[in-house]
């Protein structure tokens, strides 16, 4: 006898989406209740224009121009103990989480942690953690993505790195959910090709492993389809003309799908890439997209027919196989590398590697149960 689904789903935020946008800074913090924003952000993009011209217009609405920059590539709690201390001794009353995903994902947890007593471990994305949290004591978010890929800017957790233990954990609660998102895509315009490509890449995979999870969310997985069309269509103008606006636009958009849909659930592909980054301190995205071929090899026999539906919606023939091949063809011409070892990783951690992917969250969302044999077979793939 077949079983009726049972599922529990729920879906974003306030967006205001468009060119120019930025310039609504002002309005937006209104909108989210925030009088003297916080704005966190990584250490590179904080000398950049882009972001002093945000701070211009913060200081023009009234809202000061304090901004927090002491961000990693793959943020820590000790830098998100330094943001809010930062934030406690600026009396601020809420964050602009502003630049890629290291930015969002550690603005978020300043918003969050800057009024809890206990550690933000106890908090990890298992089971009800969540309801630990003392929810009135989180500040409001205004988040404001300047890459288009990780769509941390619609999600209600952040990646935090453990700096004793090099893993990355999850951290979740309904109320890290921004409040209100700026997408405009002209902050993207700067952004250089390689991380153009990184960052396009960990879009368009969030969509495929949400696509591909056996998960039950229907909802989700419509807006995978359409995630990793956009992609598909828009990531290759992005990377070959920066200035294409039309391209970075859909490219936002791609992001934040991606990041609504792996709700479903993402799989191998970020539960390799996780530890790696977390050990080797690589590009996250550009991680992914190394290990995605020898994850779909292996995900094949459970995952055939779905792609190929999916490949008939992206105008791609010949099934699974023309699928692989366009991706395969796509890293390419973004410059992807084909191997871990070209970014630096050796094959002398491989056994502490499988572990740690073994133990990651997206680990059970990979449609071929992920094992230690299996996955060190990928990791020997891959490096």
């Amino acid at each position: 006898m077949t079983q009726t689904p049972v599922a529990n789903w729920s879906y974003p935020t306030a967006i205001r989406f468009g060119a120019g946008r930025i310039a609504e800074i002002g309005e937006a913090c209104a909108q989210a209740g925030i009088a003297k924003p916080l704005l966190v952000t990584d250490r590179g993009l904080a000398a950049l224009p882009v972001t002093a011209n945000t701070l211009d217009m913060m200081e023009s609405a009234g809202l000061g121009r304090a901004v927090f920059a002491e961000v990693d590539p793959n943020p820590t709690e000790i830098n998100m103990d330094a943001g809010i201390a930062a934030y406690k001794a600026g009396g601020h009353d809420g964050v602009i989480a502003f630049g890629g995903g290291s930015g969002l994902d550690l603005g978020k947890m300043i918003a969050f942690m800057a009024g809890q007593s206990r550690p933000v471990w106890d908090f990890e994305d298992i089971g009800d953690w969540w309801t630990r949290a003392d929810a009135d004591a989180i500040a409001p978010i205004v988040a404001v993505p300047t890459t288009a890929g990780t769509g941390s800017e619609v999600g209600r957790a952040s990646v935090i790195t453990n700096s004793q233990t090099h893993v990355k954990k999850i951290i979740f609660h309904p109320k890290v959910l921004p409040s209100v998102v700026i997408c405009d895509p002209e902050l993207t315009v700067g952004m250089p090709p390689a991380i153009t490509a990184g960052t396009g890449m960990d879009a368009f995979i969030h969509c495929l492993e949400a696509y591909c999870s056996p998960h039950y969310h229907p909802m989700s997985q419509g807006i995978a389809l359409e995630g990793m069309r956009l992609a598909n269509d828009y990531l290759p103008r992005a990377y070959a003309d920066g200035g294409d606006l039309e391209a970075r636009a859909h490219m936002m958009s791609a992001a934040a799908l991606g990041a609504v849909a792996f709700q479903k659930g993402l799989g191998a592909m970020h539960a390799l890439s996780h530890p790696v980054g977390a050990i080797y301190n690589t590009h996250h995205g550009t991680t992914n997209a190394v290990v995605m071929p020898a994850v779909l090899r292996l995900n094949r026999p459970a995952i055939e027919g779905r792609i190929a539906r999916a490949a008939a919606y992206l105008g791609i023939d010949g099934g699974f196989d023309g699928f692989f091949d366009h991706v395969m063809a796509m890293r390419e011409s973004l410059g992807v590398p084909d191997r871990l070892g070209v970014m630096g990783v050796g094959t002398d951690r491989i056994d502490e590697l499988v572990a740690m992917a073994l133990e990651d969250p997206s680990a059970g969302g990979n449609p071929v149960p992920m094992t230690a044999d299996n996955t060190h077979a990928l990791y020997r793939a891959t490096i």
